[in-house]
């Protein structure tokens, strides 16, 4: 797949192509539906299909100080973009004067004389140009003039989570801010990921007999709430399911909000400097202060033990 970092990055040749346009943090299974279909419908046609986001995300831009939470990393997206079959990823610098563009401009500029789309793909709600006025109305009409067709997808999937809600980017952060990553998890189509390097922490995980990795986080990353959960640990491709505590660590006093991850029965792990991810599966239990260090050691024992369950039963049934 193709990756390219602003319009000047598009090779001079690029002929005709199939293209969707959104911020789709998560790629989650609602993004799923039109990507997929942005794919599906460029090898009817036979030729490549494009994904068209934003970095940074508009708001911040828009409205500094307003960047949500991210579900994941622009790489990260491309990654799961790739899985689904997409030729290239136009990541497109999201800057005052680019938000000021006219909707007409938008699209001539974008998908007209670079991209030069043949069909675009979106959902209901999609809005483009200055103030977010251009609507999936003008884009056809403007497809009308410019030789593309356009169709829009329903990309509002419900299940369980946050109740029967349909599922978004909103919601699944709501949802891991809360803590509910199995709910994250549906809407998402996969476990949520959180990612970075590992840096040195205070060690008291490997003086209590559970080194940790201690993942200092991207910057705008939706992180769960505080609590320990089960999940995996994941570096240089190798995943090991893993015992994860989010939170300032009340036992000793802490300030500082961290991620940490065991990976079970993993003691010999040397990690600093590495680039981590991790997958988080279920809650556990809340963040709590024990009355001493040796109950703390018992509750660990005891979170290990059912996180290593908990992942168990997940490989089992996947």
């Amino acid at each position: 797949m193709q990756r390219w970092r602003g319009l000047e990055d598009i090779p001079q040749d690029w002929g005709r192509s199939v293209v969707t346009i959104g911020s789709y943090d998560g790629v989650h299974r609602g993004h799923q539906l039109i990507i997929g279909r942005a794919v599906e419908r460029a090898r009817e046609l036979g030729v490549p299909s494009v994904v068209v986001t934003f970095d940074p995300h508009p708001s911040e831009v828009v409205r500094p100080g307003s960047h949500p939470p991210l579900l994941a990393p622009h790489h990260r997206r491309a990654e799961l973009m790739a899985e689904l079959g997409v030729d290239a990823v136009l990541v497109l610098p999201f800057t005052a004067e680019f938000s000021k563009l006219a909707p007409a401009d938008f699209i001539a500029k974008v998908l007209v004389d670079r991209l030069h789309a043949k069909a675009v793909i979106e959902g209901p709600n999609f809005r483009f140009g200055h103030k977010a006025a251009g609507n999936v109305e003008l884009l056809a009409e403007l497809g009308a003039a410019y030789d593309y067709t356009v169709e829009v997808i329903d990309l509002y999937v419900t299940g369980e989570a946050g109740g029967g809600l349909p599922f978004s980017s909103t919601l699944t952060r709501r949802l891991i801010a809360e803590g509910d990553v199995t709910g994250a998890a549906e809407i998402l189509g996969r476990p949520h990921r959180v990612e970075g390097i590992v840096v040195r922490g205070a060690q008291r995980g490997r003086e209590l007999g559970y080194p940790t990795a201690n993942v200092e986080t991207l910057p705008h990353t939706a992180i769960p709430a505080d609590g320990v959960y089960a999940g995996w640990l994941e570096v240089d491709g190798e995943s090991m399911p893993a015992a994860i505590s989010v939170g300032t660590n009340p036992q000793f006093d802490a300030v500082e909000r961290t991620v940490e991850a065991y990976a079970i029965d993993r003691v010999d792990l040397d990690l600093y400097g590495l680039h981590v991810a991790v997958d988080f599966l279920a809650y556990v239990r809340g963040m709590l202060k024990f009355d001493t260090i040796d109950d703390l050691v018992i509750a660990m024992a005891a979170d290990v033990k059912r996180c290593g369950e908990l992942t168990a039963a997940y490989a089992r049934t996947h």
